[in-house]
């Protein structure tokens, strides 16, 4: 009785056209690879063995890279924001095919991955461009592999170019001042000013529209941008935000009154423009030119750029006002997470690493506050929160000194303080 093949034993035969064939059982059906040589199907024999023994056997789709990707964007991205497939679209294009395409999916390894992020460095792309191939190639190949396309991610091995941080640089308060005072009564004022003590985004102040501003109540609703036209498209649209979370902001008293002054000019201009006005398909926009027309993000920083230069602060750019808006929070105490919020960041994680060096500077001088309470103390007495309320008007002490108060928590059965406010009190010698 003849022996049934096991999975991955196979045979290997020349073809009459004088290539080889070597064919094998796996999942219990037959399967060929070929090749010029007999040398090349024992290679590839072998590593279809290695495949089938470690469980990570896959039957070949038959797709190229090319053909899968265009397969993923039009299925698999549903979900995502239309400019984020946008730009995935841009990638594919312009980068992977190209150097990639014509590649069965099968046959994709890490090193040709590795070797087209070199080769896109040594063109000059910068390392956050990289990563973005990176993150639209391995997202499509992570796909591959959930719907059995292929076994592994062969992008998940390879090593980026680091990406350093660029350095942000707030306006500090002597040019924040000269800011102002340049855009007073400037056309663009209302919206310099939002930027500046809201944290929008260019974007975001591009597409605010009426009815996400509650004079009433004092709020800002953040819900889209307005984002040019990519690809094939010929107009703007409105688009989800960054994060795809809108977020609600309580801006200062002032800037809801500029804004409310804003929009009685604004009635003004569309008033004297009559049937000229035109909005071109966009009513209801807070910030717009004289005609009706809207903002884009690339006039907003041209402008900007302008009134900077007017102020002599040309080394700053407009994203700069969100970073002041940023810093400026942390620096008045609020808390990280009312911060994050405000930003419209994915995670407070990120807000404390886009700000870590702030949010350091806040630390040392909290140390340094704290130092400066102990110096001035000749004596320190000890208390817990609960008798905060009940404190007489003055403590007699063996010295003059500070009261430090805080929660009491017990620690291996000893007492301890924890949550440490300090308190100056009259304290008198007895």
């Amino acid at each position: 009785m003849a022996r049934k093949r096991a999975n991955g034993e196979g045979t290997i035969r020349k073809r009459a056209d004088g290539s080889w064939e070597a064919r094998y059982c796996a999942d219990g059906k037959r399967h060929s690879v070929y090749g010029r040589t007999q040398a090349e199907v024992r290679k590839k024999l072998t590593e279809v063995s290695v495949t089938i023994d470690h469980g990570d056997f896959r039957e070949d789709s038959g797709l190229t890279l090319s053909q899968w990707l265009t397969m993923w964007h039009r299925d698999y991205l549903g979900n995502v924001k239309l400019g984020t497939a946008d730009t995935y679209e841009m990638q594919i294009r312009v980068h992977i095919i190209p150097a990639l395409g014509d590649v069965k999916l099968s046959a994709l390894r890490t090193p040709m991955i590795q070797r087209l992020y070199n080769k896109k460095r040594e063109e000059g792309l910068s390392p956050k461009s990289i990563k973005n191939i990176h993150g639209c190639l391995h997202k499509a190949l992570s796909v591959a592999v959930k719907i059995g396309y292929i076994a592994k991610n062969p992008s998940e091995a390879c090593i980026l170019p680091k990406i350093n941080q660029t350095e942000i640089q707030p306006f500090d308060t002597p040019e924040i001042n000269k800011l102002l005072e340049t855009v007073k009564g400037h056309e663009h004022e209302a919206l310099i000013k939002t930027a500046l003590f809201t944290g929008m985004r260019s974007g975001e102040l591009c597409g605010l529209t009426w009815d996400c501003v509650d004079f009433n109540k004092g709020l800002i609703y953040v819900k889209k941008q307005l984002c040019p036209p990519r690809g094939i498209e010929k107009n703007f649209r409105f688009d989800t935000l960054k994060n795809g979370k809108p977020r609600t902001l309580a801006p200062a008293p002032f800037v809801m009154e500029t804004l409310r002054e804003h929009k009685k000019r604004q009635e003004q201009q569309k008033k004297a423009a009559g049937d000229l006005w035109d909005d071109l398909g966009f009513p209801d926009l807070v910030f717009t030119y004289p005609s009706g027309k809207h903002y884009s993000q690339s006039n907003v920083h041209k402008f900007f750029q302008n009134i900077l230069k007017k102020a002599g602060l040309e080394h700053h750019r407009f994203h700069d006002l969100r970073h002041t808006y940023a810093v400026s929070s942390l620096r008045a105490g609020d808390d990280v997470k009312t911060v994050q919020e405000n930003m419209g960041h994915f995670t407070a994680a990120f807000t404390l690493d886009k700000y870590a060096h702030v949010t350091e500077t806040m630390r040392r001088d909290s140390a340094n506050r704290m130092q400066a309470f102990y110096d001035d103390a000749d004596a320190l007495i000890f208390g817990c929160a609960g008798l905060k309320g009940i404190l007489p008007a003055e403590l007699h002490s063996p010295g003059l000194g500070l009261f430090l108060f805080g929660e009491v928590c017990t620690v291996n059965d000893q007492a301890e303080f924890g949550n440490l406010m300090l308190s100056k009190l009259r304290i008198t010698k007895q």
